[in-house]
């Protein structure tokens, strides 16, 4: 049992150094020989015995950060469940590190990224938008991320047409990532409304009023439908006046 316990004592240490950044590479692997008994193979059988040994223990350090970087991800869902979005978003880096070609992680960049710039205030009295334009160009590039790993991620299509109609003022650019998100959830209606928005931002008002009309024959709630008659009426007005 005492061996056990060195052995436990020599693992977490272990793991504890190969996730810090200012433990080297040497330190690990004195650890590692420490704790496996490995200092020097020369033999056949020496050297076999070290690489099994090195083997598991490589495979015990990928399953331990595998894990953290699934904890990293959960505990940045919580985070905005209490709409901590900052918190969240800290997270969701540090996950990455784990996961770099996980199209979700790189989503929820983007959404708290897009909060966060609601939140961003000029406290230097400085009179610069920065901070608050940074998170947007920050939540444009996570969306895009995720896109280029997954091309039909509906919520990814769909935040950026948010963010372009909404938020960076380039509602040409929304187009056709809205469009293409219709193609793969047709009846996406949170998403045909940014889409009519951007079509009317653009000067498109036929098309706008086509989307509006989707609209209306495709929902069930008498409010949208509402919300969706009056935008066309918006849309018409315009048209006739230009």
């Amino acid at each position: 049992m005492k061996k056990n316990l060195i052995m436990l004592v020599f693992s977490s240490i272990l793991l504890l150094s190969f996730m810090s950044c200012g433990v080297s590479n040497r330190s690990i692997l004195r650890y590692q020989k420490l704790e496996e008994g490995v200092s020097n193979p020369t033999t056949v059988e020496e050297l076999k015995d070290a690489i099994k040994k090195y083997g598991e223990r490589a495979a015990d350090i990928q399953l331990a950060n595998g894990q953290i970087g699934i904890w990293y991800k959960i505990l940045g869902t919580r985070y905005i469940d209490q709409k901590m979005y900052g918190e969240a978003l800290k997270c969701f880096q540090e996950a990455l590190k784990f996961y770099p070609d996980n199209q979700n992680l790189y989503y929820y960049v983007g959404v708290c990224a897009g909060y966060m710039s609601h939140s961003a205030m000029d406290f230097g009295a400085s009179g610069s938008s920065e901070v608050k334009y940074n998170y947007l160009k920050l939540a444009e590039e996570a969306y895009l991320r995720a896109i280029s790993i997954e091309d039909r991620y509906v919520r990814a299509l769909y935040g950026l047409g948010v963010l372009y109609v909404f938020e960076l003022d380039e509602p040409e650019k929304a187009i056709p990532h809205l469009e293409k998100a219709l193609t793969i959830d047709t009846k996406n209606i949170d998403a045909m409304f940014v889409l009519a928005r951007a079509y009317y931002s653009t000067y498109e008002f036929d098309k706008s009023a086509q989307v509006y009309d989707k609209i209306i024959a495709t929902t069930k709630s008498a409010q949208t439908k509402a919300t969706a008659e009056e935008n066309k009426k918006i849309v018409l007005d315009a048209a006739y006046q230009n």
